[in-house]
């Protein structure tokens, strides 16, 4: 059997509803962009549906804190390349990578690290992982030499003199 996939990758097509009036992305679109490549990719291949889970178990994640980037700007209808990557976890928590390239991932647009927290929706607390999801992120977890969000943007920025947002 061939391991699993470390870092997912999809395509998308930037919408009009998406768009302010400059036909860029809209700040705010970029996170949505981002939880539907993972939610998507999460099924496709790791056969984890978060919606499906929650209905049958009532248990899920939730998002705690985001930190993101916006280095070049998407456009109107362009096809955009999104990866992502679960970067550390822990028995309850998680923390993802999400990049935002052109087609041909010649330009990084965005960045966001986001982190999630497992949560019991019907009892409304915080969730251990089971011992089955800690072994899958054991198996998937790519770590990053970075120990802060600046500090990962110094490092992807093509020209690292130049400040970042």
């Amino acid at each position: 059997m061939n391991p699993l996939p470390k870092v997912l990758q999809s395509k998308a097509k930037i919408r009009f509803q998406d768009c302010d009036p400059f036909n860029h992305l809209n700040n705010s679109s970029y996170i949505n962009y981002f939880m539907n490549h993972r939610e998507d990719t999460l099924i496709e291949h790791y056969d984890v549906d978060i919606y499906k889970m929650a209905k049958k178990e009532g248990k899920s994640w939730v998002s705690s804190a985001n930190q993101i980037a916006y280095l070049k700007p998407a456009f109107l209808m362009e096809t955009v390349v999104i990866e992502s990557q679960l970067i550390n976890f822990d028995t309850s928590q998680l923390q993802v990578e999400m990049r935002m390239y052109n087609e041909d991932k010649s330009h990084l647009k965005s960045i966001i690290w986001c982190s999630f927290v497992h949560f019991n929706l019907l009892e409304q607390k915080r969730q251990n992982h089971d011992e089955a999801f800690m072994q899958l992120f054991k198996s998937v977890e790519k770590p990053i030499e970075a120990s802060s969000f600046e500090e990962r943007l110094i490092q992807l920025k093509p020209n690292r003199n130049v400040k970042h947002y």
